[in-house]
């Protein structure tokens, strides 16, 4: 029987009983370390939550596992505790992290330990179940739900750690504790859903990775953390402490919004939430409502992911000046080739030369060489061996931006898919009560639309056009799905949308990025956004441990893309573009 929940110590600023004020400190690990104090100290807060885990994440905490069977956590997680542990247990702030990684147990004992010597009362529970045990995998772990971070917070823990959920979990859990919500309330567990998502990434809802930076009021210089403000209805306002850096819009939070999605059909372990339904407005400065969100019955299934060590690689950057550019690239390659064959080697040239420079650097191209290999002397020694011997038989001017060294091991992620009924989510108490959390019994397969789609305006025709960037009238936001990549575009205004979602087909991406031409991409309308969503396919290749592209994560792509000079219609370009900084009045009805 679970127990009840001990009363907080009384805070200085209570929150309304039916708003829960949930914060962000983290959103990979890595991210800024001095955050959760900052948001600790910045204002009231019920909940603090901290994302460190991606894809790449894993395979780090999985290597390190392999050295210490007692690590496969975020261990700089556990640093950061060394002086807000006390603080947020002082001002009945609960802490839910997915830094537990691989190890949930081993964090949670650990924070235990700290807390003993800090003379901390803390209690602390963490949820575990989501290993699965893939034969050859170094991690295998289902994303689960958010249903054991509420059993732990309603079984009295004010520290929750957890393995592999969602990151959305991490607040949908408290919202879920906090109003007492039923696997069945589908439109609230999808509204905390979006919040979460938009928390997750941290300052990046905030400003943070934002295309139009330079009309932030601090320029981008450092954004502050996010806090969603959730209601029993599902909805939230996003917003920030205030005093702190960059700003809270409709545009920064369209930006979180698009980043890192699929098609509309949101699919979580708990709820398939449908995010054309979105709607954003303007609540006063750094203040965004997000209302209107449906969900549907979460998916059978759960997806689990794997990385597995893929073999060995290496790289060589060639420094290519002057004069027959594509020659002396052919001539590096035909020399490496010789020395090494054809297996495993992939050659990029990037023309990052200009003609008639003054200077080196600008006279040059960039030749990467890269070789993946199961035999880790091929890819080390043999492979930089090769390459240093052409300094003196190769091209003139030949240089390297570096010396090669050893090789080193790569990842390779897979994701696939287990019945919810064959993974048990487990919530361990801080009493040590192991409480089964069952998987939901209401699912569906997500296939049809919602009725009732918004109405979209007649797109701008005829008229004077002029080329300019196409970033004069859109934002984007990109990033890594697998071996895919998302490229999430939005219009700054209802006519920008209208042009948009018709100029920017599949077929003109293809033109606009070439690297894409013979990639499976899908297309996505949001139109409550004014947003289009691409996934494309294979651009990553086997993950972004094993990916040799210059821009890995594909966090560039969307920058790349508003970088290209296209025909845009003068109108777009003279109608004014919405204020950054948040004048406190609705703008809703221009979304």
């Amino acid at each position: 029987m679970t127990p009840p929940t001990p009363p907080h110590p009384a805070r200085s600023t209570p929150t309304a009983p039916e708003v829960l004020r949930i914060g962000n400190a983290s959103g990979f690990y890595g991210d800024r370390f001095s955050a959760w104090r900052e948001m600790l100290d910045g204002g009231h807060l019920d909940v603090l939550t901290g994302d460190y885990l991606a894809e790449l994440t894993m395979l780090i905490l999985g290597r390190d596992r392999l050295r210490d069977p007692g690590l496969g956590y975020a261990r700089t997680f556990l640093r950061q505790m060394e002086s807000c542990l006390g603080l947020a247990v002082e001002r009945g702030v609960t802490l839910v992290t997915n830094a537990g990684g691989l190890n949930p147990a081993g964090l949670a004992e650990a924070l235990r330990t700290l807390a003993e010597r800090l003379g901390v009362p803390a209690r602390v529970g963490y949820v575990t179940g989501d290993a699965v045990d893939l034969p050859g995998a170094l991690t295998a772990n289902a994303y689960l739900g958010a249903f054991g971070i509420a059993r732990c917070v309603a079984g009295g823990a004010n520290v929750v750690v957890t393995g592999r959920v969602t990151d959305a979990s991490l607040v949908v859990g408290p919202a879920i504790a906090r109003f007492g919500w039923s696997r069945g309330d589908l439109d609230r567990l999808a509204g905390a859903t979006v919040a979460g998502h938009l928390l997750e990434c941290g300052a990046q809802v905030t400003g943070g990775n934002f295309s139009f930076f330079t009309e932030l009021p601090d320029g981008g210089r450092r954004p502050g953390f996010p806090i969603a403000e959730l209601s029993d209805d599902g909805s939230s306002v996003i917003t920030k402490h205030p005093g702190t850096g960059g700003a809270v819009t409709p545009e920064t939070v369209t930006a979180q919004l698009v980043y890192e999605i699929g098609a509309p059909d949101y699919l979580g372990p708990d709820v398939v939430t449908r995010l054309d339904t979105v709607t954003l407005s303007d609540d006063g400065p750094d203040r965004v409502r997000v209302t209107g969100v449906r969900g549907l019955p979460p998916p059978p299934t759960l997806k689990v992911g794997a990385n597995s060590l893929g073999g060995h690689r290496n790289s060589a950057t060639f420094v290519l000046c002057g004069l027959d550019v594509e020659a002396k690239a052919e001539l590096v390659r035909a020399q490496l080739v010789d020395a090494l064959g054809t297996d495993g080697l992939e050659f990029t040239l990037a023309r990052t030369d200009h003609p008639d420079a003054a200077e080196t650097e600008a006279a040059s191209a960039l030749l990467h060489v890269h070789l993946r290999d199961a035999d880790p002397k091929r890819a080390g020694r043999t492979f930089s061996a090769a390459a240093v011997e052409l300094a003196l038989a190769s091209y003139p001017g030949c240089t390297l931006t570096g010396v090669p060294g050893d090789a080193s091991p790569y990842g390779v992620f897979t994701a696939s898919e287990l019945p919810q009924s064959e993974v048990t989510q487990i919530a361990v108490l801080p009493s040590g009560e192991h409480l089964p959390v069952p998987a939901p019994t209401v699912t569906a397969s997500p296939q049809d639309r919602l009725e009732g789609p918004l109405p979209i305006p007649n797109p701008i025709t005829g008229g004077p056009s002029l080329p300019v960037p196409l970033g004069r009238v859109m934002g984007a936001r990109s990033g890594d799905k697998g071996g895919a990549a998302n490229l999430g575009v939005w219009g700054r205004t209802v006519d920008g949308y209208a042009w948009l979602r018709e100029w920017l087909t599949v077929e003109r991406l293809r033109e606009l990025l070439p690297e894409t031409a013979n990639l499976t991409i899908e297309r996505y309308e949001l139109p409550n956004l004014r947003a289009v969503n691409f996934v494309i396919r294979g651009l990553l290749g086997e993950g972004v441990a094993a990916s040799t592209r210059f821009d890995p994560q594909a966090k560039a792509l969307g920058e790349l893309l508003r970088a290209r000079v296209v025909d845009v219609p003068a109108a777009l370009l003279a109608a004014p573009t919405p204020a950054t900084v948040s004048s406190g009045v609705s703008s809703a009805g221009r979304r």
